[in-house]
């Protein structure tokens, strides 16, 4: 039998506001209050509602996990259910795999903060599945070496990217070119730790022609003309894997959650595919040939929806989405020299001050995730394994002060804050909204805060929309309202 997974990464960034930590009103997610209650409304509990959490490969945001936890609990709890009963039936295999934290891309972070972002999003999957997970989905499936080798470390089992994403792989001891989206997608492939030391990682590489036809072109309108798309595929292998937006199915594509039920709930049975997920499908079929991935640019990384390498978070590389004709994101690397610098100030701060409470600061704010978890009986117990001694109420205060500064340093490079056509649009200012968080708390905390130099970097930044300014304009807005609350 030919092996049907699909994976549905789920996925919304943070909107809470840093200082209330509530959602506040976005109009353009009219009729509802905000984009998660609107996508939610159209595709995270409809999928619950026709069980398709039990039938697909998935990872939730564990943001997005937070909010629905605390705003849709049933939905939140079926989510859990799904992954449980899967593991039941695939030899304890669940279908969930966890995500980076805070969904930056990985292979643009500091060795720190990189270990960070899959240290806490490991930690989250545990503590809300029970389990430990096989895989960690990579924001925008944006790799390298460096990121490889870090998931290996970390005792991930697989992970799953882009076929674009593949360089080559090692057959009968020769190395042939698979660049271009040329591999075989129907099989797994071993990525060997760069170290020589005989780890690895299990790689996964979607079918990008099935992807796009269900993301793009309207495959969901006929659930028998997509298991027809399967059929197609099959005969090229024993394994048929896609990886699309989880989103797609409800949101981007009305009734795509119907679609996708009865594709996998009824027709691809009646086809004969084996629904699986990786975990089991690896039990029997481990990866026999050995493949290299695409490095991109100055071996800054590759991903699933760029095709320069991971440029769109970091530069005017050409791809965007929405905006007027003639916009330019020229913008976006004057944000991350900005942002990169306030991030070094205060993680040198941090680090400076943190060291008089904490034993190791760096190893305190990898656990911090714990407190985060669960606030009211975390917090002891993550004094008595990283303070320095006894200390008092302003000393514990301090620390999480300097705990939360780091937080909001990590969620300031959330990829959403680039991804789209302007500065001044939703996502980036909430990119924005943590660096005033992270300027908010050094002062809190007593320290020198860099903001001229911070501001003189991020006027550099220019909005496509002569009224907006820059991204020193957009940023002053932002504390003015904050002021405001107050």
């Amino acid at each position: 039998m030919t092996a049907l997974i699909i994976h549905g990464h789920f996925y919304q960034p943070p909107r809470e506001n840093p200082w209330t930590g509530e959602v506040e009103t976005e109009p353009s997610a009219a009729p509802f209050h905000d984009w998660n209650e609107r996508i939610h409304a159209e595709s995270y509990a409809p999928n619950a509602a026709v069980n398709n959490y039990a039938r697909i490969s998935f990872n939730f945001g564990p943001t997005l996990l937070s909010w629905l936890e605390r705003h849709h609990p049933d939905t939140y709890q079926h989510i859990l259910a799904a992954d449980r009963a899967s593991a039941a039936q695939r030899g304890g295999h669940g279908n969930a795999i966890a995500q980076a934290y805070g969904h930056a891309i990985l292979p643009l972070c500091n060795e720190r903060d990189r270990l960070t972002q899959v240290v806490w999003g490991v930690a989250d999957f545990r503590f809300r599945f029970g389990r430990e997970p096989e895989a960690l989905w990579l924001p925008e499936t944006a790799a390298n070496d460096a990121t490889l080798a870090l998931l290996i470390e970390q005792g991930l089992r697989y992970v799953i990217l882009a076929p674009e994403q593949a360089k080559r792989i090692r057959v009968d001891s020769k190395w042939l070119d698979v660049s271009g989206g040329k591999v075989d997608t129907t099989r797994a492939y071993r990525y060997e730790h760069p170290d020589n030391s005989g780890r690895s990682i299990a790689v996964f590489f979607y079918d990008g022609t099935l992807a796009r036809a269900i993301a793009f072109e309207r495959a969901l309108t006929s659930s028998r003309g997509l298991v027809e798309l399967f059929l197609r595929a099959a005969k090229l292998g024993d394994l048929v894997n896609v990886a699309t937006d989880g989103e797609t199915y409800g949101h981007h594509f009305k009734f795509g959650d119907l679609g996708l039920a009865h594709a996998l709930g009824v027709e691809a049975r009646q086809a004969g595919f084996w629904l699986t997920n990786y975990g089991e499908y690896l039990d029997r079929h481990p990866p026999e040939l050995a493949v290299e991935i695409e490095n991109g640019p100055e071996r800054e990384g590759s991903s699933w929806s760029c095709a320069h390498g991971v440029g769109r978070w970091t530069r005017d590389c050409g791809c965007h989405t929405g905006g007027e004709a003639g916009w330019k994101q020229a913008w976006r690397d004057p944000l991350r020299v900005a942002l990169n610098f306030l991030r070094d100030d205060a993680a040198l701060k941090f680090e400076s001050s943190g060291i008089e409470l904490l034993r190791d600061p760096w190893a305190a704010r990898n656990d911090y995730v714990s407190v985060l978890l669960d606030p009211d009986r975390a917090r002891e117990e993550f004094l008595a394994r990283h303070a320095v001694r006894s200390l008092s109420e302003a000393e514990q205060e301090r620390v999480f002060q300097l705990l939360e500064m780091q937080r909001s340093a990590l969620l300031m490079f959330t990829s959403c804050g680039w991804f789209f056509s302007d500065l001044a649009g939703i996502e980036t200012i909430q990119v924005l909204r943590y660096a005033a968080r992270v300027i908010d708390l050094q002062e809190q905390l007593g320290f020198d805060v860099p903001r001229k130099e911070f501001l003189e970097l991020l006027a550099n930044a220019k909005s496509n929309q002569p009224d907006k300014g820059n991204g020193a304009d957009i940023f002053s807005s932002i504390v003015d309202s904050v002021a405001a609350l107050r």
